[in-house]
């Protein structure tokens, strides 16, 4: 499918473009890129603000180019596969409770087990393979592209940490604080980390940037013509589709009970305690966009043209009889 889009294009780029123009020429090229930039997702409708990281990725390229000869105008068509990689991260200040109603305490009381989270942080490290399809224009040292990536999201990991607290909430008395006998804590910190999964992407991208490199406006077979393009650019892609895949888990799951234990030595409820990455529990965001913001550098080197011929074997006869004494006369080129 992609391959039929790519051959789509291109035919209808030289025909839109070039159509009636004899002089138009059409030049191929192969190379690298590399980029790195400010990696974000932005969730929609949710208690948390947009995460903030890094990314970067490499990737190979091929470009056509065509336009009338000489013509410092060229219009562009970029096609290409490469491995994007990055790190972002949510971070949540406020409190977040997750109560255990009606428990019984070692004395039989009644009262609630609260666990008590702060200072969330859920951080995600991805790879994906993407492919851009772009579009665009070249003019003398300047240049823009802009078009689609689709990206399929190979190894994604997330790490969520937070500090942690549980006290017991009584309805006769002052909540119990820092009380390890009934398993009541201060100053945990609990880590956990997991495989996550994102939904295949595709960002609308724009790129503008400059030829690096001496260029000329000179014209003529003596002048040197460039077989390397070196290039620097700003660039932004957005993504047009949810990334996040909402699994309905909780952001916190604790053990069902309380565990009175009267010879308690080791901290039963807290070693049950299970947190999900933010981006899976139920009820985060209704969507979830992503947004790079960066540079890119990228080398392309010209493939060899066709040859040009020199002497064709066409023969030409001028307009006389090959009869009689005025033979015809042959030229060839």
């Amino acid at each position: 499918m992609c391959k039929k889009i790519v051959k789509n294009t291109y035919f209808l780029l030289l025909a839109v473009l070039f159509s009636g123009t004899v002089s138009a020429k059409v030049n191929h090229y192969i190379g690298g890129y590399a980029n790195a930039g400010e990696w974000s997702l932005m969730p929609k409708q949710s208690d948390y603000s947009t995460s903030y990281g890094a990314s970067g990725g490499v990737g190979f390229l091929y470009e056509l180019q065509a336009g009338r000869k000489y013509a410092p105008t060229r219009f562009l068509l970029d096609v290409g596969v490469g491995a994007q990689g990055g790190l972002t991260a949510f971070k949540h200040v406020e409190k977040m409770e997750v109560r255990l109603e009606n428990q019984f305490d070692l004395d039989g009381d009644v009262f609630d087990y609260v666990y008590e989270l702060s200072n969330r942080h859920d951080t995600y490290t991805d790879v994906a393979v993407q492919v851009p399809v772009l579009l665009g224009v070249q003019y003398r040292h300047f240049y823009m592209l802009a078009g689609v990536k689709v990206g399929a999201h190979m190894y994604t990991r997330a790490h969520s940490t937070a500090n942690l607290r549980t006290y017991g909430d009584y309805q006769k008395f002052d909540p119990f604080v820092n009380m390890p006998e009934y398993q009541f804590f201060e100053g945990l910190t609990i880590d956990k980390r997991a495989n996550a999964s994102f939904n295949l992407t595709m960002d609308a991208s724009l790129e503008i940037g400059g030829r690096l490199g001496f260029l000329t406006d000179a014209v003529g077979y003596d002048v040197p013509k460039r077989k390397t393009e070196l290039r620097l650019a700003a660039f932004v892609d957005y993504g047009l589709l949810d990334i996040h895949r909402d699994r309905n888990l909780p952001a916190v799951q604790p053990l069902t009970n309380y565990i009175a234990d009267e010879a308690y030595k080791s901290s039963t409820m807290i070693d049950g305690l299970q947190m999900y990455d933010i981006l899976s529990t139920a009820g985060f965001a209704k969507s979830v966009n992503s947004l790079t913001v960066g540079i890119k550098f990228t080398f392309l080197f010209q493939l060899p043209e066709p040859g040009q011929c020199v002497i064709c074997r066409d023969a030409y006869l001028n307009s006389g009889f090959r009869g009689g004494s005025r033979k015809g006369m042959q030229y060839e080129e």
